[in-house]
């Protein structure tokens, strides 16, 4: 006898959004069900912005190239990252970012940089310019924290003479940020809104 196959129009489909009292479990598991029964369903992408508009900052006539940064294989992807108590990570089904975070990260610290009119000149490496600085940062956590229900973005960032090599500054920024629900809106929302603070921090502290 042939076993019954089901079509993907016959299994559950799960709820768009899980509230965190309701545990990381149900939200894993209908990410789960979003990328098997897809039959090549197109994810939803998201992307990350750059804030603007955030007060007066100093400027610096310095010429600046931003690194891409550099990061641990997980998050050197397009994947929306969720990390239990254990460490364990996980990826929420059915949600892409526009691009792999690192290079996502190096864009729109960039354009922050550009929106505060805070350096004399910004851009990254390649463009045949010669600069005084440049900023390297390493991504050290771009994900939700299932345990407590937040988006965490840890940040380190060195600025290293282009002429010397020498670190003359360097320091950890990280944010915080509550998230709604364990899902793709939800998620990328609270990391664009912990990835704002911390990219505001840098370009104010960076001179």
């Amino acid at each position: 006898m042939m076993p019954e196959v089901h079509s993907p129009e016959a299994l559950p489909s799960p709820a768009r959004r899980f509230p965190l009292r309701f545990g990381l479990v149900a939200a894993l598991a209908a990410g789960a069900l979003l990328a098997g029964c897809g039959g090549g369903a197109t994810p939803t992408t998201f992307d990350l912005s750059a804030p603007s508009g955030f007060g007066r900052v100093r400027g610096s006539r310095a010429v600046m190239v931003v690194a891409q940064p550099t990061t641990v294989q997980a998050l050197d992807s397009d994947r929306i990252i969720v990390k239990d108590s254990s460490g364990a990570l996980s990826f929420i089904g059915g949600a892409q970012w526009a691009d792999r975070i690192p290079a996502l990260v190096q864009a729109r610290l960039i354009q922050t940089f550009e929106n505060a009119s805070r350096i004399g000149s910004v851009s990254a490496p390649g463009q045949r310019i010669t600069p005084d600085v440049q900023l390297n940062t390493d991504i050290r956590s771009f994900n939700i924290d299932a345990a407590s229900g937040t988006a965490v973005v840890e940040i380190t960032a060195k600025i290293v003479g282009d002429r010397t090599g020498l670190i003359q500054r360097a320091r950890l920024f990280s944010a915080r940020v509550p998230a709604g629900a364990v899902d793709g809106p939800g998620a990328t929302q609270a990391l664009d809104r912990a990835l704002s603070q911390v990219l505001v921090e840098i370009v104010r502290w960076a001179r």
